[in-house]
């Protein structure tokens, strides 16, 4: 079975700089596993990575998809094993960077998705209620009641993913937990290999804060400003961390200055829920951010290696 490896980790942890150092170490390509940089147009506030940080390495699932097109996770398994063989036809090792996590388990365990044919109407009716605070509640104990198992694994504050919940049971009559388990049986199509990047909170929190300066510094507000008078629609895209916050700010329910902490605070509470993702895994080998590239580099090529 090919080998593939995997590196994980909290947002504004990296990431994108190990994968292509390691890429150019082991001639690599990276395929890129974040569920808001497949998005076009939309570049500042999902730091997709430039020409430049690419550093000539090529780099598949990027700037792809439509903002106003539905993307599911199903669509991303299909579409990075295409990417996967690809890279290992050319006899390169194929390297996932990414901090979305539910696009990386349904790789390393190997989930098949059933077709399901999505009510738009009902999913409409969630977003409405899901857009007042009480309304968000209300859909998230309703979900718990449906799949308690799912929920713990779920922030209260996560309205993507507790639609989901919702959506699948409402098109199936299974829960999300029941699929899975079924979708499991056959295992994954390759071997992977998984790391994460960890850091100090504290200057995980910092990096994260000096990362959103800089959005704002670039455009964020402006880039939101453009893609609502291109698109009609976002059915998953504006409901990513920065966006909505900027989007609430044009409506005017947010100061500059208390839709920047927002952005933030909701992007910290994120990279605190991805580290508790990633460290379900027992199988996952721990990197120091903080650590000089070339020896995470190191760490990673003796485990790749051995059988």
């Amino acid at each position: 079975m090919n080998k593939v490896i995997v590196i994980a980790g909290p947002t504004a942890s990296g990431k994108t700089s190990l994968g292509v150092l390691l890429a150019k170490t082991i001639n690599g390509e990276v395929v890129s596993c974040d569920s808001m940089q497949i998005y076009k147009d939309m570049n500042i506030g999902t730091a997709k990575p430039t020409v430049q940080e690419m550093d000539g390495i090529e780099h598949y699932l990027i700037d792809f998809v439509s903002p106003d097109k539905r993307y599911s996770v199903a669509d991303f398994k299909k579409d990075a094993e295409n990417a996967i063989s690809k890279i290992l036809e050319k006899g390169k090792v194929p390297i996932l960077v990414g901090g979305t996590g539910l696009y990386i388990d349904s790789l390393i365990y190997g989930i098949e998705y059933p077709e399901i044919e999505y009510d738009e109407d009902y999913r409409n009716e969630l977003i409405k209620i899901s857009e007042t605070e009480d309304g968000l509640k209300s859909l998230y104990d309703m979900a718990k009641n449906i799949d308690r198992e799912a929920l713990e694994k779920i922030s209260p504050n996560d309205r993507k993913r507790i639609i989901r919940v919702l959506e699948i049971y409402h098109a199936t009559g299974k829960t999300k937990t029941e699929i899975e388990i079924k979708s499991k049986e056959k295992g994954p199509k390759y071997d992977y290999r998984i790391f994460a990047i960890s850091m100090d909170r504290e200057k995980l929190y910092q990096r994260i804060d000096k990362r959103v300066d800089i959005m704002i510094e670039n455009g964020l507000v402006q880039e939101v400003e453009n893609l609502l008078s291109k698109y009609d629609s976002f059915p998953t895209a504006m409901q990513g961390l920065g966006y909505k916050e900027v989007v609430e700010y044009l409506n005017g329910n947010f100061s500059k200055e208390d839709m920047i902490e927002k952005i933030k605070m909701e992007t910290r509470r994120y990279a605190k829920r991805q580290l508790t993702w990633f460290r379900k895994n027992k199988s996952t080998i721990w990197l120091d951010g903080l650590e000089e590239g070339k020896k995470n580099v190191d760490i990673i090529l003796d485990n790749f290696q051995k059988g």
